[in-house]
């Protein structure tokens, strides 16, 4: 599992699998969000399948399938909903932990300054340089 910080309670991975939820639930996790369409994954890691395993490891599961199409500002404020309503540390995962950077980048436009959240995504191992114009607009 590659799982990276972006803030203390927000972190991203690639694709995760039913086996590595234990190992989610032991290192202090208490929420997990699916940002992965069902319709990228082969049937053993669908979304059902993390998430039946994630409840047997005791953790919380959000479904918040995310594309370029559905990166809308009410998915930005729910991915965002469900991160302040976590009691502990979420992991959010997709393809590559990209969208879940993007999601976190866009919802903190306008509470952060654009040359930080960009920052505190690289720390975390994605250049979204690219936001940029993006994420001034959202900021002004």
């Amino acid at each position: 599992m590659d799982i990276r910080q972006i803030t203390p309670r927000y972190h991203v991975a690639p694709q995760i699998t039913p086996d590595d939820l234990p190992g989610i639930a032991a290192a202090g996790f208490g929420t997990v969000i699916c940002n992965r369409p069902d319709s990228e994954v082969p049937p053993e890691i669908r979304a059902a399948d993390i998430q039946a395993a994630a409840e047997k490891a005791g953790l919380a599961f959000e479904r918040l399938e995310l594309t370029r199409d559905t990166m809308t500002p009410d998915n930005i404020a729910r991915q965002n909903r469900i991160i302040e309503a976590a009691p502990g540390p979420v992991l959010a995962y997709c393809a590559t932990g990209t969208r879940c950077t993007m999601i976190w980048a866009l919802g903190q436009a306008g509470h952060m300054p654009v040359d930080e959240i960009l920052a505190t995504a690289l720390r975390g191992g994605y250049d979204l340089g690219f936001l940029r114009p993006v994420l001034e607009q959202l900021a002004r």
